[in-house]
């Protein structure tokens, strides 16, 4: 007889969720929120939002990963701390 805890369900993450989801708009409808002072493509930035984007999507929908390294790349944690590094690297400018 299987004597192991049943484990919960993930649920939707919501405060990760709606980081993704402003990103993802925010990039869609104003495209420059990516570029620098000189009206270039900011890679560094484009990098740092679309992994806080991407984590932000992956921890939000309530998807946690078997493997160790895609769980903390694409945790709540790591969407915060992308989040943080876009807006210090924004704010170089």
């Amino acid at each position: 007889m299987n004597t192991a805890p049943v484990p919960t369900p993930p649920r939707v993450q919501w405060p990760s969720l709606a980081v993704a989801l402003l990103i993802m708009v925010g990039g869609t409808l104003y495209p420059p929120l990516m570029a620098d002072t000189a009206g270039k493509a900011d890679h560094n930035l484009a990098m740092a939002l679309f992994w806080a984007m991407s984590a932000g999507f992956v921890r939000g929908v309530g998807f946690v990963p078997r493997a160790w390294a895609w769980r903390v790349l694409f945790s709540g944690w790591a969407c915060a701390t992308a989040l943080l590094l876009a807006a210090v690297l924004k704010l170089q400018h």
